[in-house]
């Protein structure tokens, strides 16, 4: 992990500083999506979909750009980057997706998800380490209240976990709601997935504890409670889930901020944006305390008008809120 991201870990921890926040962009669709990972083009292009030499663009531009901490990306898309040294010379973090459940499989068609969550890994953690620069990845993990399925899922983590160790290989660790219709009632949902992170770590010792959390935001009292369970040793990180309009990303990362959480991982809200890089600067605004979600919807308007980019949405559609994010398919 690149000095800037260690320092604000070890601040996040100390809660030496209210505003200390950590971004990432997650690139690592094409672990889900297939094809249509890279994204929609822009309708002058005439393509039916980004490709993936444009994806790296994209994410050359986010790294560059430097208010990110970290990036997430797959093995294949990392490695590539890796070769131009595109880490080399950037203080953001690379990281890896070190697995890819059978809920993220997304690809046009596919009804995996109909079935509950099993472990499963494309990734080879040893050659993945040796063939990019990160040594540090996502891992996911989806309880759904199914003993046979969960016993399975924990016992994937549990080897991952010693492999890691094993490698010198640290990992955030990534936790989402049931991918079964109702395996837990909804006012149950936010205590479930908050008890299940906090038991399956607890007979893990703390150094081989995930560096961060990412969940969804389920409830405010849900990301308070767990952001209190042990601040030292566990810090809250919330997922952005699908696209939405702006205010749908900015109100979530700024409540979520205020509700405790101290990293924010956002993938297709930014992919989708009209200007990925402005927009994340419009994040980094919001944790910083420089703007209101509100104020940053306004900012970021005035941002692509001075680009001379088109919004998707006129200002006032734009300033609605829209979405639930419960997964990585919603």
């Amino acid at each position: 992990m690149k000095d800037r991201l260690l320092q604000k870990l070890d601040v996040i921890r100390k809660q030496s500083d209210p505003h200390a926040f950590i971004l990432a962009d997650a690139k690592d669709a094409d672990m889900a999506w297939g094809i249509p990972a890279a994204g929609s083009p822009a309708a002058a292009n005439g393509k039916r979909w980004n490709t993936m030499p444009e994806f790296r663009q994209s994410i050359r531009e986010i790294v560059e750009d430097g208010v990110i901490d970290i990036l997430l990306a797959s093995v294949s898309q990392l490695g590539l980057l890796d070769r131009e040294g595109l880490f080399d010379r950037s203080d953001v973090t690379p990281a890896i997706r070190a697995n890819d459940t059978t809920d993220i499989w997304c690809g046009r068609g596919a009804r995996y998800r109909e079935e509950a969550s099993r472990p499963f890994a494309t990734c080879d953690l040893g050659r993945a380490m040796a063939g990019t620069s990160a040594k540090l990845g996502l891992y996911s993990i989806t309880f759904n209240n199914d003993l046979d399925a969960d016993h399975e899922s924990l016992e994937a983590f549990k080897r991952f976990r010693l492999k890691a160790e094993e490698h010198g290989f640290r990992y955030f660790l990534e936790v989402f709601a049931p991918n079964l219709a109702g395996r837990v009632t909804e006012g149950d949902l936010p205590h479930f997935v908050n008890d299940q992170i906090c038991r399956c770590l607890a007979g893990v010792p703390v150094d081989n504890w995930p560096v961060f959390l990412k969940i969804p935001f389920l409830s405010p009292d849900a990301i308070e409670d767990l952001a209190a369970y042990d601040p030292e040793n566990m810090i809250v990180g919330i997922l952005g889930g699908s696209s939405g309009t702006t205010h749908d990303a900015f109100k979530l990362i700024g409540e979520a901020q205020r509700h405790g959480a101290r990293v924010a991982l956002f993938g297709r809200k930014i992919k989708d944006a009209e200007h990925p890089v402005e927009f994340v600067r419009h994040l980094r605004k919001i944790t910083d305390g420089d703007l209101s979600p509100e104020e940053a919807v306004r900012s970021y308007h005035d941002a692509l008008g001075s680009s001379g980019l088109a919004p998707k949405r006129a200002i006032e559609d734009d300033l609605k809120l829209t979405a639930t994010e419960l997964s990585y398919a919603r």
